[in-house]
């Protein structure tokens, strides 16, 4: 098993889903690849951007809570 890595914000936003690179989103502190999903392309989603965290936008915006992260390949955890 790979080590978890740990992302600082800084490097998380690398994470957009842009010019090739992965998309990830940040939940609870702990960092998901939403890259597979057909609703994050391009790294957006409903007008949120990939590379953040989106833990108050999922938590208190979203309709479906996190119930959408079941299954998402889990890839570290953010840096506090």
């Amino acid at each position: 098993m790979m080590a978890e890595k740990t992302f600082t914000k800084d490097e998380l936003a690398k994470y957009n889903g842009q010019n090739g690179q992965p998309a990830y989103v940040a939940i609870k502190g702990v960092v998901y690849d939403v890259s597979g999903k057909a609703a994050w392309q391009g790294g957006k989603h409903h007008g949120n951007l990939a590379g953040q965290d989106l833990t108050d936008v999922l938590l208190n915006k979203s309709p479906h809570g996190d119930r959408v992260l079941k299954g998402l390949p889990v890839v570290g955890k953010l840096a506090d």
